[in-house]
C-alpha cells in the first residue's frame, strides 16, 4: 500500500475557491495538492466536499514535490547526488523489468516498477516531461488495475494518466469501468466530472451526478453506505457553481443540509458560495455554523476559509488606457 500513498499524492483531487484552499480527505485517506485554474478542494466523508468546480490534478502536476514512499528511499534521496540517484533508480527499473519478463503478473515487481518510474519522472522539470514518459507509468498501472479490480485507486490513477496524455476516451473508459460496479466511488465520480467539464460538457456532468443521487437509495439498500449521498450532492452543487448557476447550487446545498443537518460539508460549501458572491455577512454565519459542526481537525481550516478576501486598493489599479474610454 506504500505505493498507493505515494501515487495518491501525485494524482490527487483538490478544490479551491478563489484563494481559499482546504485539504482533501476521504475517511482515513488523506491526499492534497494544488492545481492550476479553478478547482474546488474536497473533503470527502468527514470533510469539506466543496464548490466552484472539481478537477483532478494532471499527472505531472505534483511530480516535483513527490515524497519518497519509504525510509530507505528517503535516505537515498537525501544522501545521493541526483545523477547517482537516477542511476540507482534506473537499475531498479531494469531489475523489476527482468522479474516481470519471467512473472508478468508479479504485483510486488509491478508496484516497485511503478514507484521507480514515478521517482525518475519526478526528477524532470515539468516542461521536460513527454507523453512517452507518462506512457511508461501507464503500462504497470494498467496491469495493476486489471489485477486489482476491487481497488479503484489504480483505475483512477490510470484514467488520470491517460487524460494527461490526451487519451480522453481511454480515461472515460477507466472511470466508467469503476462506476459500473461502484456507482458511488467518489474519486471516480470526481474524475469523470472533471473530464466532462474539461470537454465543455457540464450538462453531462450534472446528469451523471443527478443519476447517482437518484439511484443512491436503491444502491445503498443492496450495499449499505456505498453512496455518500451528501458528498455527491455537494459535488453537484460545485458543478452548478462552476457554471455560475448560483441559485441551483444553493438549492442543492440546502437539500444536502436538510438531508443531514449535522453534516458540516454542505454548510461549508454554501458558505463558500455566498462568499464568492460577496455576501460575506451571510457567509460568516454559515462558516461559524460549520465550524461548530466540524470535527476538531477541520475547525481551523474552516476559520481560515471564512477570512474575508482582501479588498483591492483602487489607488493601486492602473488607469484605463485612453483608447478604452467610452466616447
Amino acid at each position: 500500500m506504500a505505493v498507493f500513498r505515494k501515487v495518491l499524492e501525485i494524482f490527487n483531487f483538490t478544490i479551491c475557491v478563489n484563494d481559499n484552499v482546504i485539504k482533501v480527505q476521504e475517511k482515513d485517506k488523506t491526499v492534497s495538492q494544488p492545481r492550476n485554474r479553478w478547482i474546488v478542494q474536497v473533503i470527502l466523508a468527514v470533510a469539506i466536499l466543496a464548490f466552484v468546480g472539481v478537477s483532478v490534478i494532471p499527472i505531472i502536476g505534483a511530480f516535483n514535490n513527490t515524497p519518497p514512499s519509504n525510509q530507505n528511499t528517503a535516505s537515498t534521496r537525501g544522501t545521493l547526488p541526483s545523477s547517482d540517484q537516477k542511476s540507482k533508480l534506473e537499475d531498479e527499473v531494469r531489475g523489476y523489468e527482468l522479474v516481470l519478463q519471467r512473472e508478468p503478473e508479479n504485483q510486488t515487481a509491478l508496484k516497485g516498477l511503478l514507484q521507480a518510474r514515478l521517482q525518475l519522472l519526478s526528477q524532470k522539470e515539468k516542461a521536460e516531461v513527454k507523453p512517452a514518459d507518462i506512457q511508461v507509468v501507464i503500462e504497470p498501472l494498467e496491469k495493476l488495475a486489471k489485477l486489482n479490480p476491487e481497488q479503484s485507486e489504480y483505475s483512477v490513477l490510470l484514467a488520470q494518466a491517460k487524460q494527461q496524455i490526451g487519451d480522453r476516451e481511454g480515461a472515460a473508459q477507466a472511470y466508467r469501468s469503476i462506476l459500473s460496479t461502484k456507482p458511488g466511488d467518489l474519486k471516480a465520480l470526481q474524475g469523470m466530472v472533471s473530464l466532462l467539464i474539461s470537454q465543455q460538457r457540464p450538462e453531462a456532468a450534472i446528469g451523471l451526478l443527478q443519476e447517482t443521487i437518484s439511484n443512491a437509495a436503491q444502491v445503498n439498500t443492496i450495499q449499505p453506505g456505498s453512496v455518500d449521498t451528501v458528498a455527491v450532492q455537494v459535488l453537484l452543487g460545485s458543478v452548478h457553481a462552476s457554471q455560475k448557476r448560483y441559485a441551483q447550487a444553493s438549492s442543492v446545498y440546502d437539500q444536502a443540509i436538510k438531508k443531514d443537518p449535522k453534516d458540516f460539508r454542505p454548510v461549508v460549501a454554501k458558505a463558500m458560495l455566498l462568499k464568492q458572491q460577496g455576501k460575506d455577512a451571510d457567509a460568516k454565519l454559515l462558516f461559524d455554523s460549520a465550524a461548530a459542526l466540524a470535527p476538531a481537525q477541520y475547525k481551523d481550516e474552516i476559520k481560515n476559509a471564512a477570512t474575508p478576501s482582501p479588498i483591492p486598493n483602487p489607488a493601486a489599479s492602473p488607469a484605463p488606457a485612453l483608447e478604452s474610454t467610452p466616447k
